[in-house]
């Protein structure tokens, strides 16, 4: 399981925003965010050289828009969204490289599944992956999110712009879709 987001210590926003520490705030921002950025974008994307590139395009973004961070939302809810954001922008643009439909994009998933060589999973795991590579994208996102890294509603719904009634909608949707999918696959 991903190591669960710890709240954004107050202290480290305040170094962000001073120029003269800001660089080494960043290494922590690093850090503690790294290793739950990085399984929010692999569950995404399945592949771990695609995954290690979207989490540096993820930082380097921030870094680069350190200065506009408000405060507004919580520290780790605006790298969210940039993981995100670039996990979902790197998929379309795979489909389309790739000439693979939306509807295809589940045995692609799949295929990237079967062929992983980093990570060992047992059967039963092996299974849940390609059970949660058969959700369309927003499913397989807020799945992943309230699954695996036990993110609470209201957090996802200011990641993704959706309402919490929706989002429990999408995983219970997702919930149910897996089980189908455990009970066809026995």
């Amino acid at each position: 399981m991903a190591k669960e987001i710890q709240l954004d210590p107050p202290e480290l926003i305040e170094r962000l925003r001073d120029p003269a520490k800001c660089r080494e705030a960043f290494g922590e921002v690093i850090k503690l965010y790294g290793e739950p950025l990085y399984w929010q974008i692999r569950r995404m994307v399945e592949s771990h050289e695609d995954a290690d590139d979207l989490l540096q395009n993820t930082f380097m973004k921030a870094w680069s828009s350190i200065e506009n961070f408000r405060g507004d939302a919580k520290l780790s809810t605006w790298l969210y969204k940039i993981a995100i954001n670039e996990s979902i922008t790197f998929l379309a643009r795979e489909r389309k490289r790739l000439n693979i439909s939306l509807d295809d994009e589940e045995s692609h998933l799949v295929n990237m599944i079967e062929s992983d060589t980093f990570i060992d999973g047992d059967e039963l795991a092996l299974k849940l992956r390609k059970a949660i590579a058969t959700l369309p994208e927003k499913q397989r996102l807020v799945f992943n999110m309230r699954y695996f890294d036990e993110m609470k509603y209201e957090q996802m719904s200011e990641i993704l712009g959706t309402s919490v009634g929706a989002l429990k909608a999408s995983y219970h949707l997702a919930a149910k879709k897996i089980e189908q999918y455990f009970a066809d696959n026995d």
